[in-house]
């Protein structure tokens, strides 16, 4: 049985090195950390995961020829936090960000691992982690719709916010202000540039430093005083003298 006091960790990596690089790193600088079992395939690791019941995994993208998202597909129960790993930008990134859910790029940085493993310990709400899972695994098999759910950590909880919802973003300094058709303002601890990365797909366009606006809400532009732009939502949006004609480009080939 998992002591209530310690962080039960198993770690699902196909490289040996790797396996225990990561251990050695949870036990020299993670406090209330207990390493419950390590795997080097997916098959392993459900075996482990399903013995040990951890509160967290860390889990490689790659794992020979399957993936970390084939074993969360395969877990009956997921009764556990997930930090994914990778050693280079994988095209998975983009949706697991789009989901909240932590990664650590190889070769992995103490501090970050840190702060990663100190969210889980403060966390420990596993059904919310069922739900980013659930989205992340929905959204990364399907192709990109606006009807995609972007998962936002907030002070209060986790809101999973339908693309097609989101009129524009603004920043205020290293948070995010979402603004929502329903009225809703939503505060994120994350970076307008995070949120421009994962959104350009959907046709999201920075139309200045500090925003970022969703195109498919463009209610029009106005040439005068500079040129700004109204939304649906009767906001009014200044535009960048440098991405004027970018954004005009833009619309007329919408």
């Amino acid at each position: 049985m998992n002591s209530p006091d310690l962080l039960s960790v198993v770690i699902v990596e196909d490289e040996p090195h790797s396996r225990e690089t990561l251990k050695n790193l949870l036990s020299d600088f993670c406090a209330g950390v207990e390493i419950a079992g390590m795997a080097g395939t997916v098959s392993d690791g459900i075996q482990v995961i399903k013995k040990k019941h951890p509160d967290l995994v860390f889990l490689d993208i790659e794992l020979h020829k399957e993936s970390g998202f084939d074993l969360l597909k395969k877990v009956h129960s997921l009764d556990f936090e997930v930090i994914f790993t990778t050693a280079y930008e994988h095209y998975a990134l983009k949706a697991i960000k789009f989901s909240a859910i932590d990664y650590l790029l190889k070769p992995i940085d103490y501090e970050e691992l840190q702060q990663a493993v100190e969210k889980v310990a403060r966390r420990k709400e596993t059904s919310l982690q069922n739900l980013k899972i659930f989205h992340l695994l929905q959204n990364f098999e399907k192709k990109r719709s606006d009807q995609d759910i972007i998962t936002l950590a907030t002070s209060e909880g986790l809101e999973f916010i339908k693309v097609s919802e989101i009129i524009r973003c603004e920043a205020e300094g290293s948070y995010t202000r979402f603004f929502l058709k329903d009225d809703r303002k939503l505060l994120v601890s994350r970076h307008l540039k995070e949120y421009e990365n994962m959104l350009s797909e959907y046709h999201f366009f920075r139309i200045h430093q500090s925003t970022l606006i969703n195109l498919a809400e463009v209610k029009k532009y106005v040439r005068s005083e500079g040129g700004y732009i109204v939304m649906n939502d009767e906001s009014q949006v200044n535009i960048a003298h440098k991405r004027k004609e970018e954004f005009l480009q833009v619309m007329r080939g919408k």
